[in-house]
């Protein structure tokens, strides 16, 4: 298995307990908890976690950036789930954009939303 593949399976694995716990208890699953909450804290928590990774990147262990990484992974893809957005268009996008540079991918970016304005 190469290793994009891993980490495709690794990410289609967690969608589906995702999708499969947002219709959980709340008392019984951390997902169902946050879904009940709404999508604001959803958002909320991916926020906390961007910002936890920073933080560990900047002042913590390799082990502390990869929790961290790994919680801010996963309150991604509990936004994604809630918004209906499955993984694999997140994955097509990156797939897409393989082989442009950043600056052109922005100005592309940049250039379309000023035609639909």
């Amino acid at each position: 298995m190469t290793r994009k593949s891993q980490v495709s399976d690794t990410l289609t694995r967690l969608e589906a307990t995702i999708v499969q716990r947002l219709a959980a208890s709340p008392e019984t699953s951390y997902v169902a908890k946050l879904h009940a909450k709404g999508l604001a804290k959803i958002a909320q928590k991916v926020g906390e976690e961007a910002t936890e990774t920073v933080i560990a990147a900047l002042a913590g262990d390799d082990a502390e950036l990869v929790g961290e990484a790994a919680d801010l992974l996963f309150h991604l893809m509990v936004l994604l789930a809630e918004k209906g957005v499955p993984i694999d268009s997140v994955l097509a996008e990156l797939d897409r954009r393989e082989g442009m540079s950043g600056i052109a991918e922005k100005e592309a970016r940049a250039q379309k939303a000023a035609r639909t304005e």
